[in-house]
């Protein structure tokens, strides 16, 4: 099997504030050190690493820091990290973007990007323009295209619009597009970054379904970026970790998500911050996991359990109707139910302190499988993400044998709000 990408020894700089570096003069000198006299860019030795929860000291800082990996032909793979691990950078690096700053990269073929809502789509175009014109840029002819055209507004589900200028598009619409048009056109490296998450569940599915006849039918190389774990561990084979722009961990999927998702922790079902993890408007979030009751925090736990859910969170102002919410998913990424703690159970206005809560899930009302946790808390409705927000905080997996999921604590099926015990207690 043939080399498909290869990045040797690659990095990227940036210098915070500024395009280029600010004035002639610098420039200048950097292009007499670098070129003509053939020395060490002593910029390259200054930079800070990209940690962007600390202030630095440096103006200069690496997004990327010595990447260096192969895909092989028809591999999946996906790339993970925090917010500013420097996945998009990456990607931008191969699809030629931006440049590196030092390295090599190698692609052997034809690359389709999809990096961010309308990437290659000019707003004045119509879709078909636009889908005329992406294929030319791909390198195929006008017969080519026109054999793909019907597959791909199909696919995209934006017959309607098709002659319209695609700045009348959603941004739904816009992504629904600019996917068909990376996946039909057949480049040899489909390049997808975390738009996908802009499309209905629908459409995601789809588009997930396509990427793997993609990958495994037609032998072409994808690059997958995207915080929902579910999709990546359905769709990926083998994965790259980003921290702070630097590969922390590559190998297969499952282990690399798993330590992924476990933070600093020992198990995944588990988060315990020495810092709390998410400050915003006062709230700040401090632990959270689900082990048996009573019980400690463990990588597996059976169908059989009777689960708790612990969270402690701080507040540094007082907060007045204000309550968490929690949404299970299910390994493919689906919602399967959520809750949220019964006004009779926890008072919603609360004063400065810290809140212990513990949800109790009762025995055998969840199946065997894995199952991925977000975390909300909000104070005024509609504004989910007025607090924190957490896609993927924690996961867990039950083992044991097959259950009835019938009428979950007496409810109708597709009743999925269900009301768990709840206990909040302030500590201080």
């Amino acid at each position: 099997m043939s080399t498909a990408i290869e990045f040797e020894h690659v990095s990227k700089q940036y210098r915070l504030g500024l395009v280029s570096t600010k004035t002639l003069s610098h420039d200048i000198r950097r292009f007499w050190i670098t070129n003509v006299l053939g020395k060490e860019d002593p910029y390259l030795k200054i930079g800070e690493t990209n940690d962007r929860a600390s202030k630095g000291t440096s103006e200069y800082v690496w997004a990327l820091r010595d990447i260096d990996f192969k895909v092989e032909q028809g591999d999946v793979v996906g790339i993970i990290g925090k917010n500013g691990a420097g996945k998009s950078t990456l990607l931008k690096l191969l699809s030629r973007v931006t440049g590196p700053t030092t390295g090599t990269i190698r692609a052997h073929g034809r690359i389709g990007s999809l990096l961010e809502v309308g990437t290659g789509f000019h707003g004045e175009m119509t879709g078909r323009e636009n889908i005329f014109m992406n294929g030319a840029i791909l390198g195929m002819t006008r017969n080519e295209i026109q054999a793909k055209l019907d597959e791909i507004i199909d696919f995209s589900g934006c017959e309607r619009y098709i002659d319209t200028p695609v700045k009348r598009y959603s941004s739904g619409m816009t992504v629904r597009l600019g996917f068909a048009v990376a996946a039909f056109l057949e480049p040899e490296i489909l390049v997808v970054d975390e738009v996908l998450a802009v499309g209905d569940a629908e459409f995601q599915k789809k588009a997930i379904g396509k990427m793997k006849d993609i990958s495994q039918g037609q032998g072409r190389t994808v690059l997958f970026v995207s915080h929902n774990m579910a999709s990546v561990k359905s769709l990926c084979k083998t994965g790259i970790l980003l921290e702070q722009g630097m590969i922390k961990e590559m190998g297969p999927i499952d282990p690399i998500v798993s330590h992924y998702l476990r933070g600093g922790s020992e198990v995944a079902n588990h988060k315990l911050w020495d810092e709390p993890f998410h400050k915003k408007n006062g709230f700040e979030l401090l632990e959270i996991g689900i082990r048996p009751l009573g019980g400690t925090y463990e990588d597996v736990m059976r169908v059989t359990d009777e689960l708790e859910m612990v969270v402690r969170y701080r507040l540094t102002v007082p907060k007045e109707d204000m309550w968490t919410t929690f949404h299970f998913k299910n390994e493919q990424g689906d919602k399967i139910f959520s809750f949220s703690p019964d006004a009779n159970q926890v008072k919603r206005s609360k004063a400065q302190g810290e809140y212990l809560q513990v949800h109790r899930i009762p025995k055998e009302f969840l199946n065997w499988g894995s199952y991925f946790i977000d975390f909300y808390a909000f104070q005024k409705e509609r504004e989910i993400d007025d607090l924190a927000y957490e896609s993927d905080l924690l996961s867990f997996a039950l083992a044991g044998r097959t259950i009835e999921m019938g009428n979950w604590m007496g409810r109708e099926p597709g009743d999925i709000t269900p009301h768990f015990d709840c206990l909040e207690t302030k500590l201080n």
